[in-house]
């Protein structure tokens, strides 16, 4: 039996993508994945419109369904990869934050992104998105501006008992934030993003880093940004070993030994949390699937 201790040590989510599916559909894979220990924890997104497919097609507002399915599990942790930081104010951010934790018990990971951003080239399927639901696009500096002082906001709800704030953006007066979170400080902050400016923030305030792997991008192009991640604690003295790097793959149900390959070059890339995303239409028995032909197969043989 293989002793790899970087593989043994991995830790395991499943990611269902609410577009274009039923609460039921969702529920069934969150429900057999709290019975499976191998599985850490378990995720959404947060967008209000499909981004494939036809655009008419169902989607479900990511906090209001995370907190239904906190309600119906036990064991996982759980979030979204990644919150948008457009869609809500951030005072009102950090509250919905902080009941979906206390519904969960203590099981919250605030996942947060900087959200659609007003982009020179290519495609940008924030715009059709935001124009739908009355949401202006703010240029990527804008975005990152907001990030920052959302995170700012965050932290002063799950510590303090009452504040003011002037930032850039929001101005709050007397913000109580009754019951505070079950986890003390807060839920642990998983920052999504890979810009060398993002970076930077993510080195300043990150638990947990994450960013899309195969097949969006190619382990080697992680591995470099994750230098740039490293380079960017360096500067502020922080220690890079402190951030958790978690990268998301989506898996490919007729060639499970090709995810197999993807997580083994994470695993050597120093990403130490997968995220195993799962196609539609979900399979029957879609969790234990997960954990029968890629986790186990990872950590007990090395294959």
């Amino acid at each position: 039996m293989a002793t790899d201790t970087p593989l043994r040590a991995l830790r395991f989510g499943v990611k269902t993508t609410p577009m274009h599916l039923g609460y039921d559909e969702i529920l069934r894979i969150w429900e057999e994945a709290d019975e499976l220990p191998e599985l850490d924890d378990a995720w959404l997104w947060d967008h209000l419109m499909p981004l494939a497919g036809p655009p008419g097609g169902a989607v479900l507002e990511g906090w209001t369904l995370l907190a239904a399915l906190a309600a119906r599990t036990s064991r996982l942790r759980l979030g979204l990869l990644v919150t948008s930081n457009r869609l809500r104010a951030p005072a009102h951010l950090g509250k919905i934050a902080t009941t979906v934790d206390a519904i969960s018990q203590g099981r919250l990971i605030m996942g947060l992104g900087v959200g659609g951003t007003r982009q020179p080239d290519g495609p940008n399927p924030a715009v059709a998105e935001y124009a739908a639901y009355g949401l202006p696009l703010p240029s990527p500096g804008e975005g990152l501006a907001r990030l920052t002082e959302t995170i700012t906001i965050l932290r002063r709800m799950w510590s303090e008992e009452v504040f003011d704030h002037d930032g850039p953006f929001t101005t709050l007066r007397a913000t109580r934030n009754g019951p505070g979170p079950v986890q003390p400080g807060g839920p642990p902050l998983l920052l999504g993003g890979w810009g060398d400016r993002t970076l930077r923030i993510i080195a300043e305030h990150a638990d947990i880093w994450n960013v899309p792997g195969p097949p969006h991008n190619a382990t080697d192009w992680i591995a470099a940004r994750a230098r740039v991640l490293d380079a960017h604690c360096e500067a502020i003295g922080r220690d890079p070993a402190e951030i958790t790097r978690s990268a998301q793959i989506i898996v490919d149900y007729t060639n499970p030994a090709a995810t197999r390959a993807h997580v083994h070059a994470l695993a050597a890339a120093d990403i130490r949390h997968i995220v195993l995303a799962l196609p539609r239409p979900y399979p029957d028995k879609a969790a234990r699937w997960l954990v029968d032909e890629i986790i186990t197969p990872v950590r007990e043989n090395g294959a």
